[in-house]
């Protein structure tokens, strides 16, 4: 292959985690800018990436739009910040104006807003993106019938047959193959109680999912599998149309579907019964972004939603540097009555900054070694 084939196709990676990550960056320091600008501090730096300026230019409230050579984050720089991590100043010789639009002399339960503004804006913009594609793109579903089993595996000892028409899951009507898949992944190891469509009568069936470790392009999932093999049979696929309000609704169902199965990876991998093999970082994530945007411009927009709902709930994280450890600042700002002290703060930033760089480092090292084992 030659050296521009190389070239070309490695861009063909490139520009959609370029696309994705602007977009996601963009709207989580949107949410803290607007934010704080309805309360009443001034933005002095809104930036798009890291370290030397490719471009910039200043609005008429002062604030300084940059574009940044390294695109992997952004931030705002709230007037009154030591630095772009929100770390408080020294408030000795500003003057009651520049207190006023100050970020760290503002009341607690401002900043929290400020701060938590980012994380909510990552899951509107889920909810948006989500909507959008249901909307123009509709949604293809595969009628829930079984059209063969794997042997030796759970639905076969339940008693499924072929043909089968999955009706109900613990009371709870399923309309796709989807929502069955969705319900038994996230149930390995728990009874699932089965209603199904045989020969026009309604048959109860009980199967418990198996947990398996399958490949995927995130890396390897825990799920439960219970052994069916939907329908190939073209008449048993549709496309379903929202309209508009429909789409919204849609959207906030795969929204807080994906904040479903986000949070209890991270309480799994908490737990230890999740596996780190799973975490990606930017390498991980534009070789799946490269793959996705194969299937098209819809494929690559709900990949954005996936990703935008797990930097929300990442930075929800109690973790200094992340928003998660700012809200804890406050909260105990708020019940001790005063800031904790910020030789405090200084040592929990440094052991936060210190956490984000082992797990850079790790998802670096895990995501080159997945792509060269192939």
């Amino acid at each position: 292959m030659s050296l521009f084939s190389n070239l070309w196709s490695f861009a063909g990676y490139v520009w959609p985690f370029l696309l994705v990550l602007g977009i996601i960056i963009f709207f989580h320091e949107l949410g803290h800018f607007m934010v704080g600008r309805w309360c009443g501090v001034k933005a002095d730096v809104f930036s798009m990436g890291f370290g030397p300026e490719l471009w910039a230019r200043v609005d008429r409230h002062g604030t300084r739009w940059r574009l940044a050579l390294v695109p992997l984050g952004g931030y705002v720089k709230f007037h009154g910040d030591a630095n772009a991590a929100s770390a408080d100043a020294d408030a000795t010789g500003l003057s009651d104006e520049e207190r006023r639009i100050s970020f760290f002399t503002q009341p607690a339960w401002k900043r929290a807003l400020i701060v938590a503004a980012g994380p909510v804006a990552n899951f509107i913009l889920a909810v948006v993106i989500f909507a959008g594609v249901a909307f123009f793109a509709g949604q293809g579903v595969l009628t829930p019938r079984v059209e063969a089993l794997r042997p030796g595996e759970a639905a076969e000892a339940a008693g499924f047959k072929p043909g089968d028409l999955i009706l109900t899951i613990n009371g709870k009507p399923i309309e796709s193959w989807g929502d069955m898949q969705r319900i038994a992944q996230a149930s390995a190891e728990v009874p699932l109680d089965f209603v199904v469509e045989r020969g026009g009568k309604e048959i109860a069936l009980t199967v418990t999912p198996k947990l398996r470790v399958i490949d995927t392009p995130f890396g390897k999932n825990r799920v439960g599998l219970i052994g069916l093999m939907g329908s190939a049979k073209p008449e048993d696929w549709r496309t379903k149309h929202f309209g508009p309000l429909e789409a919204v609704a849609q959207g906030g169902r795969e929204t807080w579907y994906v904040v479903e199965r986000t949070a209890s990876f991270i309480a799994g991998l908490i737990m230890g019964t999740e596996s780190m093999d799973q975490v990606s970082g930017p390498i991980g994530t534009g070789y799946v972004a490269g793959k996705v945007a194969a299937f098209g411009f819809a494929a690559l927009m709900n990949l954005a939603a996936l990703l935008s709902v797990s930097v929300g709930l990442l930075n929800l994280l109690p973790i200094p540097l992340l928003d998660g450890g700012h809200l804890l600042f406050q909260a105990f700002e708020a019940l001790r009555g005063r800031p904790i002290s910020e030789r405090a703060q200084e040592y929990a930033f440094r052991l936060g900054f210190l956490f984000v760089g082992v797990l850079m480092l790790f998802t670096t090292f895990n995501d080159t070694w997945k792509l060269l084992r192939g």
